[in-house]
Formats: structure tokens, sequence, C-alpha cells
């Protein structure tokens, strides 16, 4: 099985980002953590803060994996594109958000990916992309 980690907008700042929030760990470290723990499976990892290329990684995964795990950040709730995205591939898709999106402000109730996910994942800090692996398992058993 190979998964594909993708990231949105400042999420290459876990770490130092808000560290009451997202917690203390660079999101590096901990993939380097999910790698391990979960040697059968190939996973990948992309981060970026720009919209376009988050949508092109997206339509990208559907050809050389069997599901991707999307956190799209503040797209998530701004992103018809990414949105569309993730409607139009053939590979199922996790939302996972690392804190309680709905213990937030209201305009992070609303997500434009998740109608078209397999699931969502909200609020577990980083262990909700264990989470999301641990789905695409279960479906394969």
């Amino acid at each position: 099985m190979k998964l594909l980690i993708l990231n949105g907008p400042n999420l290459n700042l876990l770490g130092t980002r808000e560290p009451d929030t997202y917690g203390s760990k660079s999101f590096e470290d901990y993939f380097s953590e999910l790698q391990f723990k979960f040697r059968n499976i190939e996973l990948s990892y992309d981060q970026t803060n720009i919209e376009g290329e988050l949508i092109d990684m997206i339509q990208k995964g559907q050809e050389d994996f069997d599901g991707i795990i999307l956190n799209a950040a503040a797209y998530t709730h701004t992103s018809v594109g990414i949105g569309d995205a993730v409607a139009a591939i053939n590979i199922p898709v996790v939302e996972v958000h690392i804190s309680n999106t709905f213990s937030r402000e209201d305009f992070r109730h609303k997500s434009y990916i998740s109608p078209n996910s397999k699931g969502i994942i909200v609020g577990f800090g980083l262990q909700g992309y264990d989470l999301a692996i641990q789905s695409f398992l279960k479906v394969n058993e």
C-alpha cells in the first residue's frame, strides 16, 4: 500500500507555530515516526503553502498512490478548488485536522473537502495522521 500525506499552508511551521494548539514536534520528526511504525506501508509526504500546488499534488496523487491523507489547513474552509480536486480523483481521501476545528472560529466549521472524503479525523493532534493510516489498513483487512 502506498499513501500520500499532504499538508497545506503554515503546517511547515509545526513545532514552532502555536505550540499550545499544534504541539512542539515538527511534522518531519513525526513523519519519521510514522514511517517507522508503518514500515509495511510506503508513506510519502509533501507540504505547500500554495493552493494551486496542493490541487496539483492531489491530482497527481491518484497516479501513484492508493490513498491520500489531506490536511488542507485553512484552505479546507475557503477552497472550492481543493474540494473539487478531491471529488475528481478516483482514490480515497481522509481529511485530517490537528486541532478541533469545531472548537475554533465559526468559519472553521465549514469544510469544502468533507463531502467527498472517505472520513474526517479532527482534534487528536498529530495522532490524527496515525488514525488516518489505520483507517486505510482496516479497509484492506
